[in-house]
């Protein structure tokens, strides 16, 4: 399930793309745009900003931005950079350790299908084709 960061995280990067000006947009403004709290719109940037998703400017004309052009952007790494891997089960994670019983397993054939189909899905789809024209 995706949580509200992940769901959040898209509104902020869909409020900043149909806003961009070349300067910086104010959270204030996101968050009164989107209707949701600053307070957690604060969390949910500082995070992306770490993850190289915007850069934010501080004091007189600071805000948020797009690092790149909403066309470059996947939703599946802002959806994975707020919520963690999309491995839809445990064995199938990046990194993890290998299953024992992986030569054995009935089901991992529709769990790796399934995990393909969603990262597919997330991956194929831009920030720009959420945008409005």
């Amino acid at each position: 399930m995706i949580s509200t960061r992940g769901r959040y995280a898209i509104r902020v990067m869909i409020d900043l793309a149909e806003h961009d000006n070349g300067s910086y947009v104010p959270l204030k403004d996101i968050a009164a745009r989107q209707e949701l709290s600053k307070k957690y719109l604060e969390i949910i940037v500082r995070d992306m900003v770490a993850g190289g998703l915007l850069i934010g400017a501080s004091g007189k004309g600071g805000g948020y931005r797009l690092v790149r052009r909403p066309e470059e952007y996947s939703v599946g790494e802002i959806i994975e950079l707020m919520e963690g891997s999309l491995a839809t089960v445990a064995c199938l994670e990046n990194g993890a350790a290998p299953c024992p019983r992986a030569s054995a397993c009935r089901s991992l054939p529709l769990w790796e299908e399934y995990n393909q189909l969603t990262h597919d899905f997330f991956y194929g789809k831009r920030l720009s084709d959420l945008i409005s024209k």
